[in-house]
């Protein structure tokens, strides 16, 4: 069997197939004796497929036919959303139906004789691939890359017609169901081309690199990695091949290199060859501190000929990990806090369709925040934002689609199964991912829920035994759905859906006194706000009203970080959400279809007060903020004035006058009834931090309009 036919033929388990083992075999330097370099040579081609699309928007009969007249339709490129606009205009009636794409294809010639296959990062949510009016197959799932074979359908130097048919509808069989988040149709990541020889790595194993790294044991004086090189044969004939593995450092050099012995390939099928490499006294991938990564490339070698047919290059980031109940995660054999944010892939204007320079934006901006963990919530991201974890340092939560329901299918529980199978291995070698999140905040905690649950937490315990499983549960404490993944972590919002801001420390241990040995998060809370919209010490806000003031925001997240920081045992909290994001069914806060939860608005321009907050007490670099600095026309004459900073004293002005100097312990500095003049206050705040002198100012007018502030 040729690895081109459809999809469905060719999807198997990770351990399927034959598997060649040589742990101890071959040829072996762990250590070179004299200092070797690497370079892998490109023997891929790749090729981008993001311009010259034509889009139209709702089902078309026969549009996949070659011959079709698709003139009239809208030229563009992707990443494309056809919801950039009316999926965050609030009313939750946001286009939902089929969406076709056409484009015209040829190959270069040279690239006779290779195999074909096209690449979507991307496509909300099935998606209908034809080239020439050829169906190559159904991709089900809106998040996870996937792969067709078109080997048999592209002749190179010769024009081809790809057309996909998109489809956002609701799905009963694909998750998720609902959530509360605009699921926006399209094309919405990038599509590409790949050519490789015909004996290479598999390139049809749930679209994952073919090349996987199980890291056996990792301390500071060795480190055992298991790699794993899932080869397929598209020759006609059988090959004997062999496999080698080279680790490499920054600079190039070699630290570790073994060649598997020549082991035959059969005709059209596939090998799993597996093999052991130690690398001594190894650079670990250590956090925010040291995100070290060596790179791993291997190489398919055709035995006969001893040509190299394929070369992968997967990064390599060794590290360890454990939780514990009662100190919670540690990195390496050491603490590690683990506080961070959730992070959904939308922003104004363009929805879903962001480009790589938004992805790099938006973690710079998680790291400017100081934060050690990002939890990508609610569904497999693109693998730009799994990159730029691995490069800062941050640990990573990821997870799948499976949000609020089910239904109690077997065709629903075989995608849900499918898209955590694509989640893992597009994933698998990625240093930054410790966590795999089987779902969140199923509202039944019903037998079909929970046996789905469970099937769920045993595949991961399958494809990935070393990472931990996690589940976000919004439930009682005893639910049933908590107890299914290796850990549980909590989706809390005191002081926005009930209670008080207070609440959380008492939750927090009343839960670890009953369970002592239960292992949990925090894996979200939070509370709206608009940076219009002002109050000096507000009370709740009615979470689906009109009047979400950004103090209140602040005062929420002050209180929750203090219970949080003092709680070890609580081995994590992500802070809901890093960005605002389009939810077209909200109407509240006074932005229609906007969660306005996030730290940072929704087009990237405004860091509300509690960022600071958060980058106070997280971030290493000086912060001096003066919060409620947008509320710039004021109606009442006394006021505070509250500064966020990590310096250990500050000194304020208003309008030239001293305020004095404060100190802090808790990075909250205030000077409480300050009297503002009529018309323009200014006021200026001044500290030392790490040697430096910052200043920071605002400034506020005083009117008399007859209403009240607040």
């Amino acid at each position: 069997m040729n690895e081109f036919p459809s999809r469905r033929q060719v999807l198997g388990t990770m351990a399927g197939g034959a598997l060649a083992t040589f742990a101890a075999g071959g040829t072996a330097a762990a250590a070179p004796v004299a200092a070797q370099t690497y370079t892998p040579p490109a023997l891929r081609t790749w090729l981008s497929l993001n311009s010259g699309w034509r889009f139209h928007q709702g089902d078309v009969a026969g549009a996949q036919a070659p011959a079709f007249d698709d003139t009239a339709w809208t030229p563009l490129s992707v990443p494309h959303t056809w919801n950039g606009q009316d999926g965050a205009d609030g009313g939750g009636n946001y286009y939902r139906g089929v969406g076709w794409y056409r484009r015209r294809v040829t190959v270069p010639t040279d690239l006779s004789g290779k195999m074909l296959f096209l690449q979507f990062a991307g496509v909300n949510q099935v998606a209908d691939v034809w080239i020439d009016g050829t169906l190559l197959g159904r991709h089900e799932g809106g998040y996870s890359r996937f792969r067709f074979g078109a080997t048999a359908q592209i002749t190179p130097g010769r024009e081809s017609i790809l057309a996909v048919r998109v489809t956002n509808a609701n799905n009963p069989d694909v998750a998720p169901l609902s959530a509360d988040y605009t699921f926006q149709g399209g094309i919405y990541r990038n599509v590409s081309l790949y050519a490789v020889d015909k004996l290479a790595m598999r390139m049809l194993d749930y679209a994952g690199p073919g090349v996987y790294l199980r890291q056996r044991s990792v301390t500071a004086a060795s480190a055992t990695v298991d790699v794993k090189a899932s080869v397929f044969n598209n020759n006609s004939t059988s090959r004997s091949l062999v496999v080698r593995a080279i680790v490499t450092d920054t600079t190039g050099t070699i630290v570790a290199d073994r060649s598997s012995a020549p082991q035959p390939i059969g005709a059209n099928s596939g090998l799993d060859v597996l093999q052991t490499i130690t690398i001594a006294n190894p650079r670990l991938w250590n956090g925010l501190a040291d995100p070290y990564q060596y790179s791993t490339h291997v190489e398919v070698r055709d035995a006969t000929t001893g040509t190299v047919t394929d070369v992968v290059t997967e990064p390599l980031g060794l590290r360890s990990f454990s939780l514990d109940a009662s100190s919670g995660f540690t990195l390496n054999g050491r603490h590690l806090s683990l506080h961070g944010v959730n992070l959904h892939q939308d922003r104004a204007g363009v929805g879903w369709a962001v480009s790589d320079a938004d992805h790099t934006q938006d973690f710079a901006l998680i790291k400017e925040l100081g934060a050690t963990a990002v939890r990508l919530a609610h569904y497999q991201h693109d693998q730009k934002d799994y990159n730029l974890a691995d490069a800062a340092g941050l640990v990573v939560w990821a997870e799948i689609p499976l949000v609020d329901a089910i239904t109690n299918s077997a065709a629903f529980t075989q995608s849900t199964k499918n898209q955590l199978r694509e989640l893992i291995r597009q994933n698998y070698n990625h240093p930054s991912i410790v966590f795999w999140g089987i779902g969140n905040e199923q509202r039944t905690d019903n037998t079909a829920t929970n046996a789905l649950l469970d099937e769920l937490a045993a595949l991961v315990a399958i494809e990935d035994p070393e990472r931990i499983s996690t589940y976000a549960n919004n439930l009682g404490n005893d639910a049933q759905v908590a107890g299914h993944a290796d850990t549980t972590a909590y989706n809390k919002y005191f002081g926005w859906y009930g209670g008080s801001y207070n609440d959380l420390g008492g939750w927090a241990d009343s839960l670890h006194s009953a369970e002592p040995q239960r292992t949990f998060a925090v894996s979200e809370y939070g509370a709206g706000a608009n940076t219009t919209q002002h109050a000096l010490n507000p009370s709740a806000p009615t979470p689906g009203g009109s009047f979400h003031p950004e103090e209140y925001q602040a005062l929420l997240h002050e209180a929750s970080w203090k219970q949080l920081a003092a709680r070890p045992f609580v081995w994590g909290s992500f802070v809901w959400n890093m960005f605002d994001f389009a939810s077209d069914g909200r109407n509240e806060g006074g932005q229609p279809g906007i969660n306005d939860k996030g730290l940072i608005t929704r087009d990237r321009s405004t860091r509300k007060d509690a960022f600071y907050w958060y980058k106070a007490n997280w971030a290493a670099t000086p912060t001096l903020y003066i919060t409620s600095r947008r509320w710039t026309v004021r109606t009442a004459a006394s006021t505070e004035l509250k500064v966020y900073s990590n310096a250990a004293e500050v000194t304020a002005t208003l309008n030239g006058t001293s305020l004095g100097k404060r100190s802090s312990a808790d990075h909250i500095f205030k000077w409480t009834g300050i009297q503002l003049r009529p018309g323009v206050n200014t006021v200026t705040v001044t500290a030392s931090i790490q040697g430096a002198t910052h200043t920071d100012t605002a400034t506020w007018t005083l009117t008399s309009n007859g209403s009240t502030d607040g």
